[in-house]
Protein backbone atom coordinates (compact mmCIF):
# COMPACT_ATOMS: atom_id res chain seq x y z
CA UNK A 1 0.00 0.00 0.00
CA UNK A 2 -0.07 0.80 0.18
CA UNK A 3 -0.60 0.66 -0.92
CA UNK A 4 -0.14 -0.27 -0.17
CA UNK A 5 -0.06 1.60 -0.80
CA UNK A 6 1.62 1.50 -1.72
CA UNK A 7 5.04 2.21 -2.98
CA UNK A 8 3.36 3.92 -5.88
CA UNK A 9 1.59 6.69 -4.01
CA UNK A 10 2.75 10.15 -5.08
CA UNK A 11 3.31 13.40 -3.30
CA UNK A 12 0.69 15.05 -5.52
CA UNK A 13 -1.96 12.61 -4.40
CA UNK A 14 -1.09 13.18 -0.77
CA UNK A 15 -2.15 16.76 -1.26
CA UNK A 16 -5.56 15.54 -2.41
CA UNK A 17 -6.23 13.48 0.69
CA UNK A 18 -6.68 16.34 3.10
CA UNK A 19 -7.63 15.46 6.63
CA UNK A 20 -11.24 14.32 6.17
CA UNK A 21 -10.67 11.16 8.20
CA UNK A 22 -8.08 12.58 10.57
CA UNK A 23 -10.45 12.49 13.53
CA UNK A 24 -11.37 8.88 12.86
CA UNK A 25 -7.76 7.87 12.31
CA UNK A 26 -6.00 9.73 15.03
CA UNK A 27 -8.51 10.78 17.67
CA UNK A 28 -7.25 13.69 19.71
CA UNK A 29 -3.96 13.54 17.82
CA UNK A 30 -5.68 14.99 14.77
CA UNK A 31 -5.32 18.37 16.39
CA UNK A 32 -1.52 18.14 16.53
CA UNK A 33 0.42 20.13 14.01
CA UNK A 34 4.04 20.60 13.03
CA UNK A 35 5.96 21.72 10.03
CA UNK A 36 7.10 18.12 9.64
CA UNK A 37 10.55 19.44 8.82
CA UNK A 38 11.93 20.66 12.10
CA UNK A 39 11.08 22.00 15.48
CA UNK A 40 12.75 24.83 17.34
CA UNK A 41 16.48 24.55 16.88
CA UNK A 42 19.33 25.39 19.18
CA UNK A 43 22.84 24.25 20.01
CA UNK A 44 21.63 22.12 22.93
CA UNK A 45 19.20 20.05 20.86
CA UNK A 46 20.07 16.81 19.08
CA UNK A 47 18.64 16.14 15.64
CA UNK A 48 17.24 13.01 14.00
CA UNK A 49 17.59 13.20 10.20
CA UNK A 50 14.62 11.42 8.63
CA UNK A 51 14.10 10.62 4.92
CA UNK A 52 10.84 9.46 3.35
CA UNK A 53 8.38 9.65 0.42
CA UNK A 54 5.50 11.47 2.12
CA UNK A 55 4.69 15.18 2.28
CA UNK A 56 5.88 16.92 5.44
CA UNK A 57 2.22 17.32 6.49
CA UNK A 58 1.82 13.52 6.73
CA UNK A 59 4.54 13.18 9.35
CA UNK A 60 3.94 16.50 11.11
CA UNK A 61 1.78 14.97 13.92
CA UNK A 62 4.22 12.18 14.78
CA UNK A 63 7.19 14.54 14.67
CA UNK A 64 5.33 17.00 16.89
CA UNK A 65 4.41 14.23 19.34
CA UNK A 66 7.94 12.89 19.53
CA UNK A 67 9.51 16.31 20.00
CA UNK A 68 7.01 17.14 22.74
CA UNK A 69 7.84 13.88 24.54
CA UNK A 70 11.59 14.43 24.04
CA UNK A 71 12.25 18.15 24.59
CA UNK A 72 15.95 17.83 23.86
CA UNK A 73 15.46 16.33 20.42
CA UNK A 74 14.20 17.65 17.07
CA UNK A 75 13.41 15.77 13.85
CA UNK A 76 14.54 17.14 10.49
CA UNK A 77 12.48 15.51 7.75
CA UNK A 78 13.42 15.42 4.06
CA UNK A 79 10.75 14.41 1.53
CA UNK A 80 11.77 12.57 -1.65
CA UNK A 81 9.24 11.76 -4.41
CA UNK A 82 8.28 8.06 -4.16
CA UNK A 83 9.50 7.26 -7.67
CA UNK A 84 12.95 8.55 -6.72
CA UNK A 85 13.25 7.23 -3.17
CA UNK A 86 14.84 3.86 -3.92
CA UNK A 87 17.43 5.38 -6.25
CA UNK A 88 18.27 8.06 -3.69
CA UNK A 89 18.67 5.45 -0.94
CA UNK A 90 20.85 3.18 -3.09
CA UNK A 91 23.09 6.09 -4.04
CA UNK A 92 23.49 7.54 -0.58
CA UNK A 93 23.75 4.29 1.36
CA UNK A 94 26.25 2.85 -1.14
CA UNK A 95 28.36 5.95 -0.46
CA UNK A 96 28.06 5.27 3.30
CA UNK A 97 26.36 8.63 3.73
CA UNK A 98 25.98 9.37 7.44
CA UNK A 99 23.59 12.29 6.92
CA UNK A 100 20.52 9.99 7.15
CA UNK A 101 19.55 8.47 10.48
CA UNK A 102 16.07 6.99 9.83
CA UNK A 103 14.50 6.25 6.46
CA UNK A 104 11.28 4.80 5.08
CA UNK A 105 11.52 1.30 3.59
CA UNK A 106 9.07 -0.21 1.11
CA UNK A 107 8.51 -3.55 2.85
CA UNK A 108 9.27 -5.98 -0.03
CA UNK A 109 12.65 -4.25 -0.43
CA UNK A 110 13.76 -5.17 3.10
CA UNK A 111 15.53 -8.40 1.94
CA UNK A 112 17.64 -6.55 -0.65
CA UNK A 113 18.52 -3.69 1.68
CA UNK A 114 19.38 -6.17 4.45
CA UNK A 115 21.54 -8.28 2.14
CA UNK A 116 23.53 -5.17 1.19
CA UNK A 117 24.03 -4.21 4.82
CA UNK A 118 21.90 -1.09 4.59
CA UNK A 119 19.60 -1.85 7.54
CA UNK A 120 20.73 -2.00 11.17
CA UNK A 121 20.01 -5.08 13.28
CA UNK A 122 17.09 -4.25 15.59
CA UNK A 123 17.27 -7.36 17.78
CA UNK A 124 17.39 -5.25 20.99
CA UNK A 125 13.77 -4.19 20.42
CA UNK A 126 12.52 -7.37 18.74
CA UNK A 127 10.51 -8.64 21.71
CA UNK A 128 8.79 -5.28 22.16
CA UNK A 129 8.05 -5.21 18.44
CA UNK A 130 6.54 -8.72 18.47
CA UNK A 131 4.22 -7.69 21.27
CA UNK A 132 3.23 -4.37 19.66
CA UNK A 133 2.63 -5.13 15.98
CA UNK A 134 0.85 -7.86 14.04
CA UNK A 135 2.76 -11.06 13.35
CA UNK A 136 2.56 -10.55 9.59
CA UNK A 137 3.99 -7.05 9.89
CA UNK A 138 6.78 -8.26 12.18
CA UNK A 139 7.80 -10.95 9.70
CA UNK A 140 7.66 -8.65 6.66
CA UNK A 141 9.95 -6.23 8.52
CA UNK A 142 12.53 -8.95 9.21
CA UNK A 143 15.03 -10.86 7.12
CA UNK A 144 16.63 -14.26 7.81
CA UNK A 145 15.16 -14.29 11.29
CA UNK A 146 16.47 -10.85 12.27
CA UNK A 147 14.33 -7.76 12.74
CA UNK A 148 15.69 -5.14 10.34
CA UNK A 149 13.01 -2.44 10.42
CA UNK A 150 9.93 -1.41 12.35
CA UNK A 151 6.55 -1.49 10.57
CA UNK A 152 4.53 1.71 10.48
CA UNK A 153 1.58 0.99 8.19
CA UNK A 154 -0.20 -1.84 6.43
CA UNK A 155 -2.75 -1.63 3.61
CA UNK A 156 -5.70 -3.08 1.73
CA UNK A 157 -7.94 -2.12 -1.20
CA UNK A 158 -11.65 -1.57 -1.75
CA UNK A 159 -14.12 -1.69 -4.60
CA UNK A 160 -15.55 1.85 -4.65
CA UNK A 161 -18.83 2.26 -6.54
CA UNK A 162 -20.99 5.14 -7.76
CA UNK A 163 -24.47 4.38 -6.43
CA UNK A 164 -26.24 6.87 -8.70
CA UNK A 165 -24.72 5.43 -11.86
CA UNK A 166 -25.61 1.87 -10.84
CA UNK A 167 -29.17 2.89 -10.04
CA UNK A 168 -29.50 4.55 -13.43
CA UNK A 169 -28.18 1.36 -15.05
CA UNK A 170 -30.64 -0.79 -13.11
CA UNK A 171 -27.91 -2.53 -11.10
CA UNK A 172 -28.02 -3.21 -7.37
CA UNK A 173 -25.01 -1.88 -5.46
CA UNK A 174 -22.43 -4.40 -4.21
CA UNK A 175 -22.75 -5.62 -0.63
CA UNK A 176 -20.18 -4.58 1.96
CA UNK A 177 -20.24 -8.12 3.36
CA UNK A 178 -17.18 -10.21 2.45
CA UNK A 179 -19.38 -13.31 2.16
CA UNK A 180 -21.24 -11.59 -0.69
CA UNK A 181 -18.12 -10.37 -2.46
CA UNK A 182 -18.62 -9.82 -6.19
CA UNK A 183 -16.58 -11.57 -8.85
CA UNK A 184 -14.65 -9.65 -11.48
CA UNK A 185 -17.01 -11.13 -14.04
CA UNK A 186 -20.07 -9.74 -12.26
CA UNK A 187 -18.35 -6.38 -11.77
CA UNK A 188 -17.54 -6.02 -15.46
CA UNK A 189 -21.04 -7.07 -16.45
CA UNK A 190 -22.46 -4.31 -14.23
CA UNK A 191 -19.88 -1.89 -15.59
CA UNK A 192 -20.86 -2.60 -19.17
CA UNK A 193 -24.50 -1.99 -18.31
CA UNK A 194 -23.52 1.34 -16.76
CA UNK A 195 -21.66 2.28 -19.94
CA UNK A 196 -24.72 1.41 -22.03
CA UNK A 197 -27.53 2.71 -19.82
CA UNK A 198 -25.91 5.46 -17.72
CA UNK A 199 -23.57 6.88 -20.33
CA UNK A 200 -20.33 6.03 -18.53
CA UNK A 201 -17.08 6.16 -20.47
CA UNK A 202 -15.58 3.14 -18.75
CA UNK A 203 -16.71 0.07 -16.82
CA UNK A 204 -13.89 -0.24 -14.29
CA UNK A 205 -10.85 1.76 -13.21
CA UNK A 206 -7.90 0.13 -11.43
CA UNK A 207 -5.88 2.70 -9.52
CA UNK A 208 -2.68 0.65 -9.41
CA UNK A 209 -2.29 0.41 -13.19
CA UNK A 210 0.86 -1.50 -14.18
CA UNK A 211 1.88 -1.85 -10.51
CA UNK A 212 2.61 -5.29 -9.08
CA UNK A 213 0.94 -4.30 -5.79
CA UNK A 214 -2.38 -3.85 -7.55
CA UNK A 215 -2.14 -6.69 -10.06
CA UNK A 216 -0.75 -9.46 -7.85
CA UNK A 217 -4.26 -10.23 -6.48
CA UNK A 218 -5.54 -10.92 -10.03
CA UNK A 219 -2.86 -13.55 -10.58
CA UNK A 220 -3.08 -15.04 -7.09
CA UNK A 221 -6.87 -15.30 -7.33
CA UNK A 222 -6.40 -17.63 -10.32
CA UNK A 223 -3.71 -19.68 -8.56
CA UNK A 224 -0.84 -18.24 -10.55
CA UNK A 225 1.47 -17.70 -7.59
CA UNK A 226 3.51 -14.63 -6.72
CA UNK A 227 5.80 -14.90 -9.75
CA UNK A 228 8.92 -15.81 -7.76
CA UNK A 229 9.87 -19.29 -6.59
CA UNK A 230 12.92 -21.40 -5.67
CA UNK A 231 14.83 -21.93 -2.44
CA UNK A 232 16.64 -18.63 -2.90
CA UNK A 233 13.53 -16.89 -4.30
CA UNK A 234 15.42 -15.98 -7.46
CA UNK A 235 13.57 -18.14 -9.99
CA UNK A 236 10.89 -16.41 -12.06
CA UNK A 237 7.47 -18.05 -12.35
CA UNK A 238 5.49 -15.54 -14.40
CA UNK A 239 4.41 -17.82 -17.26
CA UNK A 240 2.09 -20.11 -15.28
CA UNK A 241 -1.49 -20.66 -16.39
CA UNK A 242 -2.76 -18.32 -13.69
CA UNK A 243 -0.43 -15.54 -14.81
CA UNK A 244 -1.46 -15.92 -18.44
CA UNK A 245 -5.18 -16.00 -17.68
CA UNK A 246 -5.00 -12.98 -15.39
CA UNK A 247 -2.94 -10.98 -17.88
CA UNK A 248 -5.26 -11.86 -20.75
CA UNK A 249 -8.12 -10.49 -18.65
CA UNK A 250 -6.06 -7.40 -17.84
CA UNK A 251 -5.13 -6.72 -21.44
CA UNK A 252 -8.71 -7.22 -22.62
CA UNK A 253 -9.94 -4.55 -20.19
CA UNK A 254 -8.09 -1.94 -22.21
CA UNK A 255 -8.46 -3.53 -25.63
CA UNK A 256 -12.26 -3.52 -25.20
CA UNK A 257 -12.30 0.06 -23.91
CA UNK A 258 -13.57 -0.98 -20.47
CA UNK A 259 -10.60 0.74 -18.80
CA UNK A 260 -8.74 3.85 -19.99
CA UNK A 261 -5.39 3.94 -21.72
CA UNK A 262 -3.08 6.93 -21.69
CA UNK A 263 -3.95 8.15 -18.19
CA UNK A 264 -1.46 7.92 -15.32
CA UNK A 265 -2.37 6.10 -12.13
CA UNK A 266 -2.48 9.30 -10.12
CA UNK A 267 -5.16 10.79 -12.38
CA UNK A 268 -7.44 7.77 -12.44
CA UNK A 269 -9.44 8.55 -9.32
CA UNK A 270 -10.69 11.72 -11.02
CA UNK A 271 -12.50 9.56 -13.60
CA UNK A 272 -14.46 7.97 -10.79
CA UNK A 273 -15.24 11.21 -8.95
CA UNK A 274 -16.34 12.81 -12.24
CA UNK A 275 -18.88 10.03 -12.80
CA UNK A 276 -17.12 8.57 -15.82
CA UNK A 277 -16.85 5.06 -14.36
CA UNK A 278 -19.11 3.20 -11.91
CA UNK A 279 -16.31 1.21 -10.24
CA UNK A 280 -12.89 2.13 -8.91
CA UNK A 281 -10.47 -0.24 -7.13
CA UNK A 282 -8.14 1.62 -4.79
CA UNK A 283 -6.79 1.93 -1.28
CA UNK A 284 -8.02 3.65 1.90
CA UNK A 285 -5.99 6.76 1.08
CA UNK A 286 -8.86 7.66 -1.29
CA UNK A 287 -11.45 7.85 1.50
CA UNK A 288 -10.56 11.38 2.51
CA UNK A 289 -10.58 12.85 -0.97
CA UNK A 290 -13.82 11.08 -2.00
CA UNK A 291 -15.54 12.47 1.10
CA UNK A 292 -14.93 16.01 -0.12
CA UNK A 293 -17.18 15.51 -3.18
CA UNK A 294 -20.59 16.46 -1.82
CA UNK A 295 -22.50 15.50 -4.98
CA UNK A 296 -20.85 12.09 -5.31
CA UNK A 297 -22.96 9.23 -3.95
CA UNK A 298 -20.47 6.45 -3.42
CA UNK A 299 -19.92 3.36 -1.34
CA UNK A 300 -17.34 0.70 -0.53
CA UNK A 301 -17.35 -3.05 -1.02
CA UNK A 302 -14.73 -5.83 -0.84
CA UNK A 303 -12.33 -6.15 -3.76
CA UNK A 304 -13.64 -8.70 -6.30
CA UNK A 305 -12.13 -12.07 -7.20
CA UNK A 306 -12.33 -14.35 -10.23
CA UNK A 307 -15.14 -16.86 -10.52
CA UNK A 308 -13.70 -20.25 -9.59
CA UNK A 309 -10.73 -18.60 -7.91
CA UNK A 310 -10.18 -17.32 -4.38
CA UNK A 311 -10.44 -13.84 -2.87
CA UNK A 312 -7.01 -12.19 -2.63
CA UNK A 313 -6.22 -8.63 -1.63
CA UNK A 314 -2.93 -6.71 -1.57
CA UNK A 315 -1.22 -5.64 1.63
CA UNK A 316 2.10 -4.36 3.05
CA UNK A 317 3.20 -0.76 3.16
CA UNK A 318 6.13 1.05 4.79
CA UNK A 319 8.52 0.25 7.59
CA UNK A 320 11.27 2.49 8.97
CA UNK A 321 14.91 1.48 9.22
CA UNK A 322 18.13 2.85 10.67
CA UNK A 323 21.10 3.75 8.48
CA UNK A 324 24.09 1.66 9.67
CA UNK A 325 26.41 4.56 8.80
CA UNK A 326 24.55 7.00 11.05
CA UNK A 327 26.32 8.33 14.15
CA UNK A 328 22.92 8.87 15.81
CA UNK A 329 21.53 5.34 15.69
CA UNK A 330 20.33 5.34 19.32
CA UNK A 331 18.54 8.63 18.80
CA UNK A 332 17.00 7.39 15.57
CA UNK A 333 15.81 4.24 17.32
CA UNK A 334 14.07 6.32 19.98
CA UNK A 335 12.13 8.12 17.25
CA UNK A 336 11.23 4.84 15.54
CA UNK A 337 10.12 3.26 18.82
CA UNK A 338 7.81 6.18 19.51
CA UNK A 339 6.24 6.03 16.03
CA UNK A 340 5.83 2.26 15.82
CA UNK A 341 5.82 0.71 19.30
CA UNK A 342 3.62 3.18 21.20
CA UNK A 343 -0.09 3.65 20.67
CA UNK A 344 0.13 7.44 20.69
CA UNK A 345 2.98 7.53 18.21
CA UNK A 346 1.37 5.02 15.87
CA UNK A 347 -1.90 6.95 15.84
CA UNK A 348 0.05 10.11 15.13
CA UNK A 349 1.44 8.57 11.94
CA UNK A 350 -2.09 8.29 10.55
CA UNK A 351 -3.52 11.48 12.01
CA UNK A 352 -3.05 13.48 8.79
CA UNK A 353 -3.76 10.75 6.26
CA UNK A 354 -6.16 7.75 6.32
CA UNK A 355 -3.62 4.94 6.31
CA UNK A 356 -3.72 1.75 8.43
CA UNK A 357 -1.40 1.51 11.47
CA UNK A 358 0.55 -1.70 12.07
CA UNK A 359 0.45 -1.30 15.85
CA UNK A 360 -2.20 -3.63 17.30
CA UNK A 361 -3.78 -1.28 19.83
CA UNK A 362 -3.56 1.71 17.51
CA UNK A 363 -5.25 -0.33 14.79
CA UNK A 364 -8.16 -1.18 17.09
CA UNK A 365 -8.63 2.47 18.02
CA UNK A 366 -8.27 3.52 14.38
CA UNK A 367 -10.88 0.97 13.23
CA UNK A 368 -13.22 1.90 16.07
CA UNK A 369 -12.92 5.54 15.03
CA UNK A 370 -13.85 4.66 11.46
CA UNK A 371 -16.88 2.73 12.67
CA UNK A 372 -17.98 5.52 15.01
CA UNK A 373 -17.75 8.20 12.34
CA UNK A 374 -18.99 6.05 9.45
CA UNK A 375 -21.19 7.69 6.87
CA UNK A 376 -23.51 6.15 4.32
CA UNK A 377 -20.51 5.90 2.00
CA UNK A 378 -18.08 4.41 4.54
CA UNK A 379 -20.41 2.19 6.54
CA UNK A 380 -18.54 -1.03 5.82
CA UNK A 381 -14.99 0.30 5.58
CA UNK A 382 -13.71 -0.87 8.97
CA UNK A 383 -15.34 -4.32 8.77
CA UNK A 384 -13.96 -4.90 5.28
CA UNK A 385 -10.52 -3.80 6.41
CA UNK A 386 -10.54 -6.15 9.38
CA UNK A 387 -11.70 -9.09 7.28
CA UNK A 388 -9.26 -8.59 4.43
CA UNK A 389 -6.22 -8.19 6.67
CA UNK A 390 -7.11 -11.38 8.50
CA UNK A 391 -8.34 -13.60 5.66
CA UNK A 392 -7.48 -12.46 2.14
CA UNK A 393 -4.32 -10.34 2.35
CA UNK A 394 -1.28 -11.71 0.48
CA UNK A 395 2.10 -10.01 0.86
CA UNK A 396 4.40 -9.33 -2.03
CA UNK A 397 7.16 -11.95 -2.40
CA UNK A 398 10.24 -11.85 -0.15
CA UNK A 399 13.29 -11.81 -2.41
CA UNK A 400 16.57 -9.93 -2.63
CA UNK A 401 15.65 -9.52 -6.30
CA UNK A 402 12.29 -7.87 -5.69
CA UNK A 403 13.35 -4.43 -6.90
CA UNK A 404 14.34 -5.80 -10.31
CA UNK A 405 11.23 -8.00 -10.35
CA UNK A 406 8.92 -5.05 -9.85
CA UNK A 407 10.69 -2.99 -12.51
CA UNK A 408 10.64 -5.75 -15.14
CA UNK A 409 6.98 -6.55 -14.52
CA UNK A 410 5.89 -2.91 -14.61
CA UNK A 411 7.21 -2.75 -18.15
CA UNK A 412 5.51 -6.03 -19.05
CA UNK A 413 2.18 -4.91 -17.58
CA UNK A 414 2.35 -1.68 -19.54
CA UNK A 415 3.05 -3.51 -22.78
CA UNK A 416 0.20 -5.96 -22.18
CA UNK A 417 -2.15 -3.10 -21.39
CA UNK A 418 -1.17 -1.53 -24.69
CA UNK A 419 -1.75 -4.66 -26.76
CA UNK A 420 1.32 -6.93 -26.54
CA UNK A 421 0.51 -10.67 -26.77
CA UNK A 422 0.41 -12.03 -23.24
CA UNK A 423 2.32 -15.30 -23.58
CA UNK A 424 5.20 -13.80 -25.54
CA UNK A 425 5.48 -10.77 -23.26
CA UNK A 426 5.51 -12.82 -20.07
CA UNK A 427 8.15 -15.13 -21.57
CA UNK A 428 10.27 -12.10 -22.37
CA UNK A 429 9.89 -10.84 -18.80
CA UNK A 430 10.87 -14.25 -17.44
CA UNK A 431 14.01 -14.36 -19.60
CA UNK A 432 14.95 -10.85 -18.51
CA UNK A 433 14.58 -11.79 -14.85
CA UNK A 434 16.78 -14.87 -15.30
CA UNK A 435 19.56 -12.69 -16.74
CA UNK A 436 19.10 -9.94 -14.15
CA UNK A 437 19.02 -12.23 -11.14
CA UNK A 438 22.08 -14.20 -12.24
CA UNK A 439 24.18 -11.37 -10.85
CA UNK A 440 22.55 -11.77 -7.43
CA UNK A 441 23.25 -15.47 -6.96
Amino acid sequence: MNRALSSTRSLSRRRLLGTALAAASGGILAGCSSSGVSGASGPSRETVRFLGPETPATFAPVIHGFEKAHPGVRVAYTAVPPAQLNDVLQLRLSAEDSAIDVYCVDQPRIPALSARGFLTDLTPVSERARAAVTEEQYEISSWNGTLRSLPVWTSTQYLFYNADLLKKAGVDVPSAGPAERWTWEKTLDAGRRAMKRAGCDYALVLEQTDAYYGLQPLVESLGGGSGITGRDMLTPAVTTDGWQRAMRWYGKLFADGLSPRGITSFQLSSLFTAGRAPFFVGGPWNLGSFATFKNLTWGTAPQPYFEGGRPVTPTDSWSWGINPYSSRQNLGLRFMEYATLTTAGSLATVAASPLIPSHRTAFEQYAAGLEKKATRSTGGVAAIMRYELEHTAVSRPRSIGYTQFETVLASAFSDIRNGSPVEARLTKASDELVRTWERLR
